[in-house]
């Protein structure tokens, strides 16, 4: 569970460190990766692509011929950070014009050719479809001088044959599809990443295996509505029991969840498979079923607390955390007021809460934003006062309890202390005892806040 913030998302700020196989520079690539999750499985299918075609990966900015910014635009807040950060390169531009810069992803998508003017440092602009297009535009670019756009969103493209290159260690991302066909009233996705596709399920299956013999421990599935999964006549519960079959020692979580898609089938299966993680996300972004229906969600909260009764009984120790927006169109006090009362009803393990952003091209850009500044910032610190205070009640049930946890590596906070995740994807520290990253441990939590359990190791086995 992630630490709680006035403006929450998935805090994917970072770049992939691999070992260099030459001192080429002109081969060297380095890229930032800003959003969720997804974009970070992309940054990692990027440098699978660049790999293949002879390009290293490099941790260092100033000794890289190519700087890739693999972006966000589900709010305007991380396009406004894209645009800080391509100002900052503007220095490293006029230190050395063969320098290329690129914009991918999401923003590429959705902006288009307005990223490449005349005064931009920009000279490449890729959409999420066409990433194998990168080394012939790079060629391109070098030959001719000619900058290159590529944006057009693909029914097909899944990715399915790159080898992604990933950073040594515990935890991995897997993209299991792609797109989305929900068109929420808010959501850029749609036009961002297309519509949505597919991987094969036996090629998903074998992927999990294959990072399981590589070292990792822990594999999250990706889609931006994982629960809409389809290959052949399998669906979404038949791609985790697959995955759980292909490696039965590996921890596997899912993201995002739609809950008019989650079936009871799906919750059946997570509760039969030990290594199907006890933690599900699932959106439900309003406690207002006017806000819902104007949302264009397809569910009642009626239908979602349904949903959240069958988990609860199915899977008695499950985590449970949601996606929240404040302040959409036209809420009235009212309609907070029934988030609030949602939140107490559910008692979230977690939440990921946002300040209502209109983006063009979407439906309720339309509508107006109508509510005002000053009361989304009030609302959105009442939604996260109540949530951390729910996160501290539900973290302090843990104390004197005994949990499986997966060591991923030394606490960013002290050297001297280790950080790993329960099932229920809580964060744990426990004291620095050897070298146990990669292992399970069982922990005794001692201490606990609103965001992190605190234990001492009791036991612990090789993975």
């Amino acid at each position: 569970m992630k630490d709680i913030g006035l403006e929450k998302y998935i805090p994917i700020e970072t770049f992939t460190e691999l070992p260099r196989s030459n001192n080429n520079t002109a081969r060297k690539l380095y890229v930032e990766t800003y959003g969720c999750q997804m974009n970070f499985a992309d940054t990692e299918i990027v440098n699978g692509i660049m790999g293949k075609n002879g390009y290293d990966v490099s941790e260092n900015i100033d000794d890289s011929a190519i700087i890739l910014l693999n972006t966000c635009s589900i709010r305007e807040n991380a396009e406004y950070r894209i645009y800080q950060r391509l100002n900052e390169l503007k220095k490293l531009k006029k230190q050395n014009p063969k320098l290329i810069v690129g914009i991918i992803g999401c923003m590429a998508e959705r902006l288009k050719r307005g990223l490449m003017t005349k005064k931009s440092v920009v000279d490449l602009v890729l959409g999420p479809d066409e990433y194998r297009k990168l080394p012939s535009l790079i060629d391109n670019l070098v030959d001719n001088g000619e900058k290159g756009i590529a944006v057009r969103l693909s029914r097909v493209e899944t990715y399915d044959d790159i080898i992604p290159i990933r950073k040594e260690g515990v935890s991995a991302w897997l993209s299991v599809m792609r797109g989305c066909d929900k068109f929420c009233t808010y959501c850029v996705v749609p036009y961002t990443r297309g519509r949505e596709r597919s991987r094969e399920m036996e090629g998903v299956a074998k992927e999990v295996k294959k990072l399981w013999d590589e070292g990792f421990r822990d594999v999250t599935l990706l889609g931006q509505n994982v629960n809409s999964y389809s290959s052949g006549s399998n669906d979404f519960a038949d791609l985790l029991k697959a995955c759980s079959l292909a490696a039965p020692e590996m921890r596997i979580r899912f993201t995002t969840s739609h809950p008019h898609d989650l079936s009871l089938k799906l919750i059946e299966t997570i509760a039969e498979y030990d290594n199907l993680c006890n933690y599900i996300h699932l959106p439900v972004q309003s406690g207002s079923n006017r806000i819902l229906d104007l949302m264009k969600r397809e569910y009642t909260i009626e239908h979602y607390l349904s949903i959240m009764n069958d988990i609860k009984r199915i899977i008695p120790d499950v985590s449970l955390s949601t996606d929240i927006i404040t302040g959409f169109c036209t809420e009235t006090e009212e309609d907070h007021k029934m988030t609030l009362d949602l939140m107490k009803e559910v008692k979230y393990d977690g939440a990921y809460m946002f300040k209502y952003s209109p983006r063009e091209k979407t439906k309720a850009w339309d509508m107006g934003d109508d509510v005002d500044e000053e009361t989304k910032t009030r609302r959105l610190v009442d939604i996260v006062e109540l949530q951390r205070d729910i996160s501290e009640e539900k973290n302090k049930e843990t104390l004197g309890k005994i949990y499986d946890v997966v060591i991923e590596g030394v606490s960013k906070k002290s050297d001297k202390m280790l950080f790993g995740r329960t099932d229920g994807n809580k964060t744990v520290i426990v004291p620095m005892n050897g070298s146990l990253t990669g292992q399970k441990v069982k922990v005794k939590i001692n201490r606990a806040n609103s965001a992190t359990l605190f234990g001492e190791v009791i036991h612990s086995n090789q993975l």
